[in-house]
């Protein structure tokens, strides 16, 4: 080699080296763009949705993470296999009609499900703290038992850790699921079209208002319960009268409103909520009022978003209400052509507002 050429290959080694380096800046710079991680980051709107993107999606950089779904598909020599995994953390770790042991267990079976896949097997890992209480461990494990079995899934492996006292509240769980997806379910945001209708399975806001009614002591003049269910069995049972579902999404963090800008998110169509069709406890509207609470952006544990041709709405629609937990379900909406990457809810006036994702988490430590 002469003195030229190698001369050349020094020269684009050290631009290569300084794109890397400005690369890499860049990454820096949106991952940085807060100096500490907020609570608004694990709330399921828009922050969380930054540091998914720019953090995770960037970093780990995969075609299954990319599509940004309740679960990645991923390809073996069987067929189709779906994988959801997720931490739970709430405050009060017991809350009318559940607990956290329930709510690990219907959540990622929850993910599974909505993928259009049939959840099978989980693990189960814990940060325990020091001192806590066996007596609530035991229930907390009987619960999440109790749940699997309810779906027809089997918790095969697991791990335990343990924190010094003082350095964690309680208990915290993850769960990782796998499901298996029949070859020809197809679900996303991609096959969705304007005049499809949006369902959902029951009333909205109920958890979040549950767990923060026990948590702030409130004596509420009814008695109202989380949602949290399994919800693999009402979903089977809407796809056997509704073979062609465009979209699922369990509607937890973020509420309502964030499913719905998830999907028309950099969409050539808008997606409309009618806010008199959406299912709401007078209890849930009363206290979200009080504490200036939008119950559409409140958490759920029990609930899903659909999206369904309008031939197949009243089918979908019928077999929701012939499952316990769909009995309350209701068509709330539909996909429209304008305006683009909008969603809307329009009042029985014909008036509208623009349904904005959540920024800051408005109930913390729910779910």
């Amino acid at each position: 080699m002469t003195s030229e050429n190698a001369s050349d290959v020094q020269n684009a080694e050290r631009s290569a080296g300084a794109e890397a380096r400005a690369a890499s800046a860049e990454r820096t710079r949106l991952v940085t763009r807060y100096d500490s991680v907020r609570l608004s980051h694990g709330s399921g709107g828009k922050l969380t949705l930054e540091l998914i993107e720019e953090l995770f999606v960037s970093v780990f950089a995969n075609e299954p993470l990319r599509e940004l779904t309740d679960a990645a598909i991923v390809a073996n020599l069987g067929g189709r296999i779906a994988f959801a995994t997720d931490s739970h953390t709430v405050k009060p770790a017991f809350f009318p009609g559940g607990d956290i042991g329930r709510l690990a267990v219907a959540g990622t079976i929850n993910d599974l499900a909505v993928m259009g896949a049939k959840p099978a097997y989980m693990t189960a890992a814990f940060l325990l703290e020091e001192g806590y209480d066996m007596a609530e461990l035991e229930r907390v494990v009987r619960s999440m038992k109790a749940t699997a079995d309810e779906a027809g899934v089997a918790i095969v492996a697991g791990d335990t850790k343990v924190l010094e006292r003082g350095h964690g509240d309680g208990v915290f769980i993850n769960t990782t699921g796998i499901g298996f997806l029949p070859d020809d379910v197809r679900l996303g945001v991609g096959y969705v079209r304007p005049g499809d209708k949006v369902l959902v399975n029951g009333t909205l806001g109920d958890h979040g208002i549950a767990v923060m009614s026990r948590r702030e002591g409130l004596d509420l003049a009814v008695e109202l319960e989380s949602d949290v269910a399994p919800l693999n069995g009402l979903i089977e049972q809407v796809m056997q009268v509704a073979p062609n579902v465009r979209f699922m999404r369990d509607v937890t963090r973020g509420g309502l409103a964030a499913v719905a800008n998830e999907v028309v998110l950099r969409q050539a169509f808008g997606l409309r909520v009618f806010d008199v069709a959406v299912p709401i406890h007078d209890v849930v509207e009363q206290y979200s009022e009080m504490l200036g609470i939008d119950p559409l952006l409140a958490a759920n544990e029990g609930k899903v978003m659909m999206i369904v041709p309008p031939d197949e709405a009243e089918a979908a629609l019928g077999a929701m209400k012939a499952h316990p937990f769909g009995r309350e379900a209701a068509i709330i909406g539909d996909i429209v052509r304008k305006p683009e990457g909008v969603a809307l809810v329009e009042t029985a006036y014909g008036t509208r507002r623009v349904l904005e994702m959540p920024i800051e988490e408005q109930l913390p430590r729910i779910c």
